[in-house]
């Protein structure tokens, strides 16, 4: 009988979904690694016996099996010590985990609990061992960004953190992802608009546009309220890039809401738009009503509408032409459509 040879165990992370998982999987591989425990992420080679899986709960079905597993209790005490799946030079940096929200088609707070915020001094800490390692800009972000604090300071504090952060020596760059409209601490924009580190540019997810269905969201804001908020950051912040993300085929969408909703990206133009079909997720408030839009109306919606952002996106593209900016780039690849070129893969900041 052939004796077994027992290797050394090896993992391999896979990060599926969003910048907030990547995070989880980061700071998983840095414990593990500290743990000596030899880990890579989405590594091509047959060499590891081991494969986690760190999947998204928001727009499929996930195994809460999985979150646990990222959420391991290995090496609390190594706060900020990550195993950076992103370029050297940029990282993601969560500063709460959880929600509070209620959002009708939302998994998350059942997966994550409620929102818990991180201290403002285990945040700075965190960065200042990222840009130790040669990291230029930090990307913030959470379920809810703009909820930060309430918790544990009894105020949204969001504002604090970033002049903390942005006295950080060595941070270029600080970017926010994933601010909730609703209630929205419109102070952070008077620091963004006098730290030179903070990018003139916000994520923010709207979902949508019709009242209709922000109102079957619940959302907890309509579409006058949100147009008054753009229509006010771009007052205090001249010349923000605005980021969102809108769901196509909720229960009970029409052709009116889409009409609505394309209307209304033709009015704001944003700089960029991500568009997700919706996922009829267990246990979510929005379950219990019929998920009356078929899959591949729901996809037929989602290409139009991105139809209509492309163009916007396009057009404001061709309005950088001839400006001069301060770029980061991330990668070089081989051209696409010319040859005889490369392609520059690169990130780009609304300071100057």
């Amino acid at each position: 009988m052939k004796n077994k040879t027992f290797k050394k165990d090896k993992v391999n992370i896979i990060t599926l979904g969003c910048s907030k998982n990547l995070v989880d999987s980061e700071v998983f591989s840095g414990q593990l690694q500290a743990n000596a425990i030899d880990v890579v992420h989405e590594s091509k080679k047959r060499d590891h016996n081991i494969v986690v899986v760190n999947t998204c709960g928001f727009i499929d079905k996930a195994k809460e099996e999985s979150v646990n597993t990222i959420n391991a209790d290995y090496k609390k005490d190594l706060l900020g010590e990550r195993l950076l799946a992103t370029p050297f030079h940029y990282a993601y940096l969560k500063i709460s985990e959880g929600c509070n929200r209620t959002c009708a088609f939302c998994a998350i707070p059942l997966m994550r609990g409620n929102h818990v915020s991180k201290t403002i001094e285990e945040v700075v800490t965190e960065a200042k061992v990222l840009v130790r390692r040669g990291v230029k800009e930090i990307l913030l972000i959470a379920q809810e960004l703009t909820y930060y604090g309430l918790d544990i300071y009894k105020k949204r504090a969001l504002s604090d953190l970033l002049k903390h952060l942005s006295d950080v020596e060595g941070l270029h760059w600080i970017r926010l992802h994933y601010a909730y409209p609703s209630k929205f601490p419109l102070e952070i924009l008077d620091v963004m608009k006098e730290r030179d580190n903070i990018c003139n540019y916000l994520d923010m997810p709207l979902q949508h546009a019709s009242d209709k269905m922000l109102l079957a969201m619940r959302r907890q804001i309509t579409q006058a309220e949100m147009r008054d908020l753009t229509a006010e950051i771009r007052s205090r912040v001249p010349g923000i890039c605005l980021r969102t993300t809108l769901i196509a085929g909720f229960p009970g969408e029409t052709r009116d809401d889409v009409e609505d909703l394309k209307a209304f990206l033709e009015e704001q133009r944003f700089d960029r738009v991500g568009i997700f079909t919706y996922s009829h997720e267990e246990n979510t408030p929005g379950h219990v009503l019929e998920d009356d839009v078929p899959a591949d109306e729901k996809e037929a919606r989602a290409q139009e509408i991105m139809e209509v952002q492309q163009e916007i996106s396009y057009e404001k593209n061709q309005e950088k032409i001839g400006q001069t900016l301060k770029v980061l780039i991330d990668k070089k690849k081989p051209a696409v459509i010319l040859p005889a070129r490369s392609l520059i893969v690169w990130r780009w900041i609304m300071k100057w």
